[in-house]
């Protein structure tokens, strides 16, 4: 179980919360999510009668109108769970876009089938030859009428296989640059919406990410989101919580291989006397719980600027950056501490390492991150 003890961040009603979520995340199949590739809709159906998807938005669309702390506490208690289900990209990331830039028909007909988990959601952002740089995009809407015609094709999207309503990025000017990018709304069963393979990665067996690609695809005009040729700005002002999200989710994860990895060698025996108790392994496991002390320091610090809205770009930038790899080393330090039980995928750390993997990429690269952050020193 994540020790929250000693963190100052959540009050009485954030520990209750944490609770049902707990419930409901042990509920959760992951060995079956792992073999299939997808998460059942039950799952998510049971997570929206809990209050767990999209905490933020307001009674009047459906949800509770909590803070961004709940949206955390699902997130970090999932992660650590070994959960690879997008919930966080559905309560941090989508519902936010629509919240923000949605008109009201838009927030009436879909937020709330969002909280209560009857709708599933995507965002499209990457496509095969553009990714951490969205001005590359190729993806184009042309005016068609009162509306528009949507061409192109995305990859690596995240609830692809299973979304019932995706955003899509598109170029609605033949420039390129940051101009004449837009946000459209398309719909399972739009015509000309098509779904490629459930990718075959390296982790993050236990959800689905998907092609998709777009011949035509006819949208009434009201399926933009927001302004037309306004969508950088609006990704832009967006990208800080998606970021912010991915860190919570990195730092849960780095606590559970810590507490694998000290759970294991308590445990194995090796020369007739614990691993733990070899110099070694009790200086690694120093090292990694003082930085995951500094960690949730952080993660806390940053979390409660967001909360005052705060939080800068390349604030969030560093979130994400530190924790992504503060992920990473905590899990193969873990499972180097395993030995050769740490590659048998029947041990948690193997799959805690393969997930870990593609933290540092998605979100925006660490590379990218430090480019982001250096812009602003």
């Amino acid at each position: 179980m994540l020790d929250t003890s000693t963190r100052t961040l959540f009050e009485s009603e954030h520990d209750s919360f944490r609770d049902t979520v707990r419930r409901v995340v042990e509920t959760l199949d992951t060995d079956r999510h792992e073999r299939e590739g997808i998460v059942e809709r039950e799952a998510w159906l049971r997570a929206g009668e809990a209050g767990m998807l999209c905490p933020t938005v307001p009674e009047e669309y459906g949800g509770l109108g909590l803070d961004f702390r709940f949206n955390a506490i699902v997130s970090e208690e999932a992660s650590y769970a070994g959960s690879a289900v997008g919930w966080s990209l559905q309560s941090d990331i989508v519902a936010d876009y629509v919240l923000a830039y949605g008109n009201e028909e838009q927030k009436k007909k879909w937020l709330p089938r969002m909280v209560s988990g009857e709708a599933i959601t995507a965002i499209a952002m990457t496509e095969p030859g553009a990714g951490s740089d969205l001005q590359g995009m190729k993806t184009i809407a042309r005016k068609s009428g009162n509306g528009w015609r949507l061409s192109g094709s995305k990859t690596y999207i995240t609830n692809g296989q299973a979304a019932d309503l995706v955003i899509v990025c598109a170029r609605t000017t033949e420039e390129g640059g940051a101009r004449g990018i837009s946000l459209f709304l398309v719909e399972t069963g739009d015509e000309g919406f098509s779904r490629g393979r459930n990718l075959d990665k390296i982790g993050l067996h236990g959800n689905d990410t998907s092609e998709l690609f777009f011949d035509e695809v006819p949208l009434p005009a009201d399926r933009l989101l927001g302004a037309e040729n306004g969508g950088f700005a609006m990704l832009m002002n967006q990208l800080p919580q998606e970021r912010l999200s991915i860190a919570v989710q990195c730092q849960a994860a780095a606590q559970r291989a810590f507490d694998l990895a000290l759970e294991f060698t308590k445990d194995r025996k090796a020369f007739g006397k614990s691993v733990f108790e070899f110099q070694n392994t009790r200086f690694t496991l120093a090292d990694l719980k003082t930085r995951l002390q500094v960690g949730w320091a952080h993660l806390d610090w940053a979390i409660a600027r967001h909360l005052e809205g705060k939080l800068t770009p390349a604030e969030a930038s560093a979130a994400k950056l530190f924790h992504s790899e503060l992920q990473f080393a905590a899990c193969d330090t873990s499972l180097q501490l395993h030995g050769g039980a740490g590659y048998m995928n029947e041990y948690p750390i193997a799959r805690l390492w393969r997930d870990a993997r593609v933290t540092r990429i998605y979100g925006g690269t660490s590379e990218i991150m430090k480019e982001l952050i250096a812009r602003s020193i």
